[in-house]
């Protein structure tokens, strides 16, 4: 792909291996990504979680070295200061100093770029008025909902006039009115010449204010073009026309020619799916190839420890419900293993602990049962406890026979 006047961004040949500490590869983010993105145009990128959205936007802002290949921006480096100038950027979370006010957050990102006090501070008053946070234009930052740290996070990237702007997510957290009014302005500055690289996973939003789009899966990109073809069934055509009575309908096309004249035009051409709808069924024929991806894949189910392999969910809580009834018994599941108790336990403590478990048995017995009915696990504490002596005392036998 050879640089042309007409791209802001070109990615030619992009590959990014992330490495462990040893200089292993770790995560092949991008493999040989060729994109470009044309001046005065909004272009989408998505891509589910891990396919190399956020590696692509590090790259094009020179946050990133590439392992091979090239980021082209405005034909240079975008390494270069003077390149970096030019840009604008909106991350997905609106990393601001919260003890800043919105007015004072603009005026420091305007220092960062050296621009005139008088011009610093009339950029400052039109994009507050612009996002609509005239009113909380002296309140901190760090007291904004999310939706207005969207709007402070998106005039800050418009302070230095930016001619390619960088925007990530940037209906998140908005209300609907919110979310329009960001669209609009995204309409609004292409139509102003700027050119737009938009990061979404609000797939309508980029159907319906994107020129052209790239889905990435694996670092790979699996499909491109203008959002009007990608979404357009060819294999179809549909025809549209005004309301008909049912007699015409069935007569089809020939009736209908005849008769829509009256009513007003038919339109005739391809139907469109939803871009939803064509998203996915990219990234299914993406996992249909088994291609490699360093994010979240398709779950496998409950794993196995979590569900228990002795007794299913039913049958146990069948088990607990019988145990638990007053004078209920746990169906039977086969021999239990004999529990053995050492011999250096004490006789006289386990009897001890016995006529404790008989005693707290007998107190709610006395009360009239409803406390030992709710409480089963006193029964089984006594169980044990004499199940325990009695295995004692047998060994205590055992062993006496054995001298005698």
């Amino acid at each position: 792909m050879r640089a042309t006047d007409g791209n802001v961004l070109e990615l030619i040949e992009l590959t990014k291996v992330y490495r462990d500490f040893w200089g292993r590869e770790s995560v092949k983010a991008l493999d040989s990504l060729n994109m470009e993105v044309r001046q005065g145009e909004v272009f989408g990128l998505l891509g589910p979680n891990g396919s190399g959205k956020t590696t692509t936007v590090r790259l094009v802002l020179g946050l990133l070295f590439p392992t091979k290949g090239a980021v082209r921006l405005f034909g240079h480096s975008p390494q270069r200061v003077d390149i970096k100038k030019r840009v604008g950027y909106m991350p997905e979370e609106s990393h601001l100093y919260p003890y800043l006010s919105a007015e004072e957050t603009l005026d420091f990102f305007g220092r960062l770029f050296h621009i005139p006090r008088a011009e610093r501070l009339r950029r400052v008053d039109a994009l507050i008025d612009m996002v609509g946070l005239n009113r909380a234009r002296k309140r901190p930052v760090g007291q904004f909902s999310k939706g207005m740290a969207r709007r402070i996070g998106l005039a800050q990237s418009l302070i230095n006039d930016p001619d390619f702007l960088i925007l990530d997510e940037p209906t998140t957290g908005l209300d609907p009115i919110g979310s329009r009014e960001m669209k609009d302005l995204i309409l609004t500055l292409r139509q102003r010449g700027k050119t737009i690289l938009l990061c979404s996973h609000l797939l309508a939003d980029v159907e319906e204010i994107c020129d052209r789009l790239s889905i990435l899966y694996g670092g790979k990109q699996r499909a491109a073009g203008p959002v009007g073809e990608l979404l357009t069934a060819n294999e179809y055509t549909q025809i549209r026309a005004p309301r008909l009575a049912q007699a015409t309908l069935d007569k089809v096309l020939d009736i209908i020619r005849q008769d829509a004249g009256a009513d007003g035009p038919i339109e005739v051409g391809a139907p469109t799916q939803r871009l939803e709808d064509y998203f996915l069924k990219v990234v299914r024929e993406a996992r249909r190839e088994r291609l490699v991806t360093a994010g979240a894949e398709v779950g496998t189910g409950t794993a196995g420890f979590l569900g228990g392999e002795e007794v299913a969910g039913d049958e146990l809580l069948h088990e607990l419900v019988e145990a638990g009834q007053p004078g209920g018994q746990a169906p039977e599941r086969g021999p239990e293993p004999v529990m053995s108790v050492p011999s250096e336990v004490d006789d006289g403590l386990l009897e001890e602990l016995a006529r404790m478990g008989s005693a707290e048995a007998g107190d709610g017995k006395d009360a009239g049962g409803a406390q030992a009915a709710a409480a089963p696990e006193t029964r089984v504490r006594q169980d044990v406890l004499s199940e325990l002596v009695t295995d004692a005392d047998a060994e205590k036998r055992a062993d006496e026979d054995q001298d005698h």
